[in-house]
């Protein structure tokens, strides 16, 4: 028998109606947000199975643009987010796809930054408010932000990662979880490491000078 946690029952603090086409929807683009280091310039978001079939209804449109505008899942803006992104001249377009996925609440998000960066992001809602990140400019990942998240894109390399934790034991913040994902052998590689504590900007700091083979940290 199935045990369910208070979570489970009250479901997460959000704007409605839905937990997986709303709340899943903004987390879904305030990734995203993050991942430009808040400074989307242009997004195009596509939206599959169920989250395209009734998106509109559920407000999954209006809910994912709010993400990527930098609100969380119960700021009141959000049903008012396709507007305000017009405001501030934010270039977001959504579109509806009938392209079967392997999750029916999935949504991919291609970006590019104030700086010229493109991010091709895919991600899916998978229930009470819940995501699941499954690819990453094309590399196949998969975390989903439950706990404080830090994102490492560096080059397959000896030594690394140990370079890495070793920041983290020395500023006595615990990892909880940790996955490596890369394209092919002495490429380029994801690491994903999420923790017990939140992580400031002098870690990412350390993070980013403790090896030359480290292209970019991002906190999510």
């Amino acid at each position: 028998m199935k045990e369910y946690g208070l979570f489970d029952l009250i479901g997460p603090q959000m704007i409605g109606p839905s937990s997986s086409h709303t709340a899943g929807a903004a987390k879904l683009g305030k990734v995203a947000y993050r991942l430009a280091n808040g400074r989307i310039k242009t997004a195009r978001v596509t939206l599959y199975g169920s989250f395209a079939d009734t998106g509109k209804g559920h407000g999954t449109d209006r809910a994912i643009v709010a993400g990527l505008l930098g609100f969380e899942p119960d700021d009141s803006r959000l049903r008012c987010a396709l507007e305000l992104a017009k405001e501030q001249k934010k270039d977001i377009t959504v579109e509806f796809s009938a392209q079967e996925m392997k999750h029916p609440n999935t949504a991919r998000i291609m970006m590019e930054d104030e700086a010229g960066r493109r991010i091709d992001m895919l991600g899916a809602s998978v229930g009470g408010g819940s995501i699941e990140i499954q690819e990453i400019n094309g590399m196949e990942v998969s975390f989903g932000c439950d706990y404080p998240t830090v994102l490492i894109f560096h080059w397959d390399r000896p030594g690394v990662i140990s370079r890495v934790t070793s920041v983290f034991a020395a500023k006595e913040i615990n990892i909880a979880f940790m996955r490596v994902f890369r394209d092919s052998r002495w490429q380029s590689a994801c690491m994903i490491i999420e923790t017990d504590s939140e992580v400031d900007g002098d870690t990412v700091k350390h993070i980013r000078e403790s090896s030359e083979d480290i292209m970019e940290v991002c906190i999510l």
